[in-house]
């Protein structure tokens, strides 16, 4: 049996996401996840805690659930793609890894990501970018300029996919791509009962249809958290960061750190911040995922830096059996939930990301210490939907 690798969020978990596993299953194989946990690469709280979401995962057919670190999560679409890739392939036993495209397939993602690991391609995006314009756009233009297919850097899931493909070329990953295709809209404003969207899900509060009835029953009891919910402990964050520790975060460059820096001295709400600090240049997300890394003291340093260790979060009975298989192959350590890890540095940032992800809740706040009340969650039940 091949262990299919799955980098994903759940959040929430959805019928879409349903259809990926079973196709994973189909092909004969055992879906291993590594999930964004607390926070998510937008630069938001994910709506509900990393336990929670992987016990729905599991309780709907995924068979191990990892936690893609903070750290990881918090990336660039680049360095997200990067770093799940290069925990698949310390896990020593991964074979393929299977991800959504609105409309690309395993040749021309392949292809489109060969293109953009050219030498010349590096050269021909400076002049791009040059000129102004967003990094997406001037990327676009840099490919296409090089005769490759531009509509493949244009919607998210295609994005994503590409990136996969780059880590895997760049890395020399013996990982497989398998696209499955992700139809409906990405970004819908209504119901597509066959192919949700989680951007609308988060927005709605009637999932009847749209989430998989075990996942439902567990989102159901759970506490959920939101952006709004912590706007004052982010403000009361930036407010008291000194001059150096914007100059060290992540995202910063070309003087976007200083840029941040007057606004939120300056700005009411978040959504302010955002609005003051972002230009033609530099997108929403982008400016998020720095003021993320800025409430949770995240430095450049500390992004880049080599998780030491995967924490498993949930599993069913064929994931305890690919698990012992990671232990065994001692590519990396594997800590269960509320384990202490040896790195007190990277154990410090799980801390601190579980203690703040806390503030967002809409029911109020909980005591410290949610990262070691957590528990791998194991499911007996043999059934998938």
């Amino acid at each position: 049996m091949k262990n299919i690798g799955i980098i994903c969020e759940y959040n929430p978990f959805h019928k879409g996401h349903a259809k990926q596993i079973r196709r994973v299953h189909e092909e004969g194989g055992t879906a291993i996840c590594l999930m964004s946990g607390n926070f998510v690469q937008r630069g938001e709280p994910a709506l509900f805690d990393k336990w929670v979401r992987a016990e729905a995962a599991v309780r709907c057919g995924a068979d191990l659930v990892f936690e893609l670190p903070l750290t990881y999560a918090l990336r660039s679409a680049e360095g997200f793609a990067a770093g799940g890739v290069e925990l698949f392939d310390r896990m020593g036993c991964i074979y393929g890894l299977c991800f959504g495209s609105e409309s690309g397939t395993e040749e021309n993602i392949m292809s489109t990501a060969k293109q953009l690991c050219r030498e010349e391609f590096s050269p021909i995006l400076r002049e791009e970018l040059a000129k102004g314009v967003s990094f997406p756009t001037a990327r676009t233009r840099a490919l296409e300029r090089l005769g490759g297919d531009g509509a493949l850097l244009v919607k998210p899931n295609d994005i994503l996919g590409v990136e996969y493909c780059k880590a895997i070329i760049n890395q020399g990953s013996n990982l497989k791509p398998m696209v499955l295709r992700r139809e409906g809209d990405y970004h819908a404003d209504h119901a597509d009962p066959e192919n949700p969207s989680a951007s609308f899900l988060r927005r709605s509060d009637c999932w009847e249809g749209l989430v998989p009835q075990p996942a439902l029953e567990v989102f159901g009891s759970s506490r959920r958290y939101i952006l709004a919910a912590g706007e004052r402990a982010m403000l009361a964050r930036l407010r008291s960061l000194t001059e150096a520790e914007f100059e060290a975060l992540p995202y910063g460059s070309e003087g976007l750190w200083r840029k941040l820096m007057h606004c939120a001295r300056s700005a009411g709400s978040v959504e302010e911040v955002l609005d003051g600090t972002k230009s033609k240049r530099y997108t929403h997300t982008r400016i998020s995922r720095m003021l993320m890394c800025a409430y949770l003291g995240i430095t450049e340093t500390a992004l880049q830096k080599k998780a030491p260790y995967v924490r498993v979060l949930a599993m069913n009975e064929k994931g305890q059996k690919v698990l012992r298989k990671i232990r065994d192959l001692d590519g990396i350590p594997v800590l269960n939930g509320g384990e202490a890890p040896k790195d007190k540095e990277f154990a410090e940032l799980e801390r601190r990301g579980a203690d703040l992800h806390d503030l967002f809740g809409t029911d109020g706040i909980l005591p410290a210490g949610a990262e070691l009340r957590g528990r791998t969650f194991r499911h007996t039940a043999t059934d998938i939907i």
